[in-house]
């Protein structure tokens, strides 16, 4: 059998990259050096949506770190909506809640950067955010920006409603200058809901873009955000990223084979990695989901290529993308109500034909004792998947 060329693996790779580099530009007003690997981190809107309070966020963070989550990759502990007053004060800056962060959201942040983690905040590019509960901070760019650097805020979430009807390509800029003015590295999160396709234009101005409107905890709306990320996949690059919307992972309305389907799914789309459920009191299923070392390593490997589904047949989907070390990572999944075999072949996954790999399950935690030629195949059941590393010998 014939031994997988190395330089074919490469060339698949450098491939992906032709056509990212053809796609987007690389140039970027933001450039602040954030985001090479997608973030990875917890919001409060999934689970909590306006019922947020300066106790709950550190009780969250500290659950974040007991947890063993936080070692393996998720640093930031961010904000929703519903945060601040409906008033500003008398300078024109956000006021936090009096009612529900009494302290302040400077103290938040230093007893969240205490935690060795991250602070993030929401925002919106109109008059108000969409609970219409706080301001936006359209015309209150630079004051906002100024006060977020001030706090010692690290991630910036920035909504699109109650505009002045100008276009996001209009309003979003602002605010990346504004950041850029206020010398402190922001994560810039843009929440636009892909409604003007932002993966064309967002890497200008953030590090992510929302391409997706809001998710829900049902099947439905996982694989649909999971269809309308995937379309724009070249244009995922370090530094700016194609992101779905935020995990539901252990909400409750899906079963475990289905939101191992959503967490694979988001990882190997190195999509953002920001857990929307209750953490302080997960279960084990949703820990196990949730921290899964060989799946965030696909999501968080340093090449960045974003994987495309490569063959669909029905309900059945074939997902690949390239990784670093000549690498790629495989991902079966069957949206089917009945269980099916699956088979991954090499042409549409893009390894010559005779090539020769050995195969790790990333959910088993062990390498097949087949090596494989010129396919994969495996059994997988009804709102399943399987995922796989391939690595040539």
């Amino acid at each position: 059998m014939m031994s997988l060329p190395r330089v074919a693996v490469l060339g698949l790779v450098l491939l992906y990259m032709q056509v990212s580099v053809e796609c987007v530009s690389r140039r970027s007003m933001l450039a602040n050096g954030l985001g090479l690997t997608p973030p990875m981190g917890w919001n409060s809107w999934n689970r909590f949506a306006c019922n947020i309070d300066e106790e709950m966020i550190r009780e969250t963070a500290d659950a974040l770190v007991s947890s063993g989550l936080s070692k393996l990759g998720y640093q930031y502990v961010n904000l929703d909506d519903c945060w601040a007053e409906i008033h500003r004060d008398d300078k024109g800056r956000l006021l936090p809640k009096n009612s529900t962060f009494p302290s302040g959201i400077k103290h938040l942040a230093d007893y969240v950067h205490n935690k060795g983690l991250k602070l993030g905040i929401y925002s919106d590019a109109g008059y108000y955010t969409c609970s219409k509960t706080m301001p936006g901070s359209l015309g209150h760019e630079e004051t906002d920006a100024k006060t977020f650097a001030e706090w010692g805020i690290d991630y910036l979430k920035y909504d699109n409603c109650y505009h002045d009807g100008s276009k996001p390509t209009v309003r979003y800029p602002v605010m990346t200058r504004a950041l850029m003015k206020a010398r402190r590295p922001i994560f810039f999160s843009l929440c636009e809901w892909g409604d003007m396709d932002p993966a064309k234009w967002g890497g200008k101005y953030g590090n992510s873009w929302r391409t997706t409107g809001d998710i829900a905890d049902t099947w439905e709306s996982v694989v649909s955000r999971a269809d309308l990320n995937e379309r724009w996949a070249v244009y995922a690059r370090p530094g700016a990223w194609n992101d779905p919307d935020m995990l539901e992972v252990g909400n409750g309305g899906l079963t475990y084979d289905e939101y191992v389907v959503h967490f694979n799914i988001w990882a190997i789309s190195k999509a953002p990695l920001l857990i929307g459920c209750d953490v302080r009191n997960m279960s084990k299923e949703t820990h196990r989901i949730l921290s899964n070392k060989e799946v965030i390593a696909v999501n968080q490997d340093p090449l960045g290529i974003q994987a495309k589904r490569v063959r669909m047949e029905g309900d059945l989907e074939i997902w690949a993308g390239p990784l670093t070390n000549y690498r790629l990572a495989v991902l079966l999944v069957n949206r089917g109500s009945n269980r099916m075999t699956m088979t991954a072949l090499w042409e549409d996954i893009g390894l010559p034909l005779q090539s020769v790999v050995k195969a790790k399950d990333l959910w088993e935690h062990k390498t097949l004792k087949t090596h494989f030629v010129g396919n994969l195949t495996a059994t997988v059941a009804s709102h399943a998947s399987k995922m796989y590393v391939l690595t040539p010998i």
